[in-house]
């Protein structure tokens, strides 16, 4: 489940991200209540997601062509640092007392200016911490590692919320990006299993990941699934906080509450995925099927306990789906293109989230919660079976139900083939 942490290099970047990812966790949901307390709009908290995922979708493409130009050590170095920088400010501006909505706005917006170039920086950078025996591996627990973080971070910020405020957690966050900044310091570069040589730059980088994607369905559809995924079933921030204020009448504590049972579902999930290294493709469609599922239920749940419950198997299933659709693409995609695939995937299931968020914030705003989180939960369901459908014409397969005892109720079979009970009736 762990193997590759034996790697010097990658349990430094490890140790470091999983800090600096629980100071961003801490970060979102003090950032979410603050919006939420500076103007008791659910639609305002839904444009603050908006504005920081929106860069995504503008300049996603462009941060991947970057990623495979520039040196990952020395990128994420920089962007680490203008990261952790924004942040303090943020926290002056709160603990001084002059925050501002539009303070919140700006902020929200740079880092998400800054994870374009860093998000696949990151994920281009792994393959050059491990060997390709633990390739995999060590994927799969970096897909899963910012998920995982969501365990400490949403309790810490409730705690910090509730007796030193918001800003507190944004100080906090600040400063945990020390940790991967001295984690990459202290790496030995000569272990590095650095690309044999830099791609130089030249025209037409843009256009040929995009036909690297679009050509291949091993990688189109699970980029089509994370689209979809990220845009309607993604949108917690909008939710949670509605559920919490609207329909259980609760505080920031509850909300933290809530976040970290979720969380604790997502860290299932990640030692699931981190022990099948990355699953395969009827995996993801599966947990991205009874992950809309999952959301549609928890939004008809009849009590504050029934729902904080469903909201550990939104958790697992979510990470579970998320994370197996990043490993598809990174490892079905060719070394020298990486930066630039993931950077589609990033873009496409990030970039999905402004108007998702939006939308869901809209839709929560008039409707209700409980409307909100069922119309996420509902979409994302349909399209993992649209996709499934898609995915299993082109691989030459379908479904095959036999009901007998001792068998496989449900199995894939060639198209063409028999059903089973037909088989047996035959013969």
């Amino acid at each position: 489940m762990f193997s590759s942490l034996r790697v010097r290099n990658y349990r430094l970047f490890t140790v470091g991200q999983v800090v600096s990812n629980t100071g961003t966790w801490m970060q979102r949901i003090a950032q979410d209540w603050l919006v939420l307390r500076l103007t008791g709009s659910s639609a305002a908290v839904g444009v603050t997601v908006a504005l920081q995922f929106l860069p995504a979708l503008l300049l996603g493409l462009y941060g991947g062509v970057l990623a495979d130009r520039w040196p990952g050590r020395r990128t994420l170095l920089v962007t680490q640092s203008a990261a952790g920088l924004t942040s303090l400010s943020l926290a002056v501006l709160t603990l001084s007392g002059q925050v501002e909505l539009w303070h919140v706005y700006v902020t929200a917006f740079l880092l998400g200016v800054i994870g374009v170039v860093d998000k696949p920086a990151r994920r281009a950078f792994v393959p050059e911490l491990v060997g390709p025996a633990d390739l995999h591996n060590a994927i799969a627990l970096h897909c899963a590692n910012s998920e995982s973080a969501r365990l400490a971070g949403p309790a810490v910020a409730g705690v910090l919320i509730t007796s030193l405020g918001s800003g507190a957690a944004f100080l906090l966050n600040g400063l945990s990006y020390l940790a991967p900044i001295v984690g990459l310091l202290m790496m030995r570069t000569s272990e590095l299993h650095r690309p044999s040589e830099r791609r130089p730059r030249g025209r037409g980088e843009l256009r040929e990941g995009l036909r690297c994607v679009a050509r291949r369905p091993e990688l189109l559809w699970p980029v089509v699934l994370g689209g979809f995924l990220g845009t309607f079933a993604y949108n917690f921030p909008v939710w949670i906080t509605a559920f919490v204020t609207d329909v259980f009448h609760a505080g920031p504590g509850t909300y933290g509450l809530l976040n970290t049972l979720m969380a604790g579902g997502s860290l299932l999930g990640a030692l699931f995925t981190a022990r099948c290294g990355c699953p395969r493709r009827r995996v993801l469609v599966g947990a991205a099927l009874l992950f809309g599922l999952a959301e549609a239920v928890a939004a008809l749940a009849p009590a504050f306990w029934v729902f904080a419950v469903l909201l550990v198997p939104v958790g697992a299933l979510g990470l579970v789906s998320s994370t197996t659709a990043n490993c598809s693409v990174q490892l079905a995609a060719d070394p020298a293109l990486r930066g630039r695939v993931v950077s589609v995937f990033t873009t496409v299931f990030m970039g999905g989230t402004p108007l998702g968020a939006a939308l869901t914030g809209w839709i929560t705003e008039t409707y209700g919660a409980r409307a909100g989180f069922l119309s996420g939960g509902l979409v994302s369901a349909t399209a993992a079976v649209a996709v499934g459908c898609v995915l299993s014409r082109s691989a030459g397969v379908r479904l095959s139900v036999d009901p007998r005892r001792g068998r496989r109720c449900v199995t894939l079979v060639p198209r063409g083939r028999a059903p089973a009970a037909a088989e047996a009736r035959a013969g």
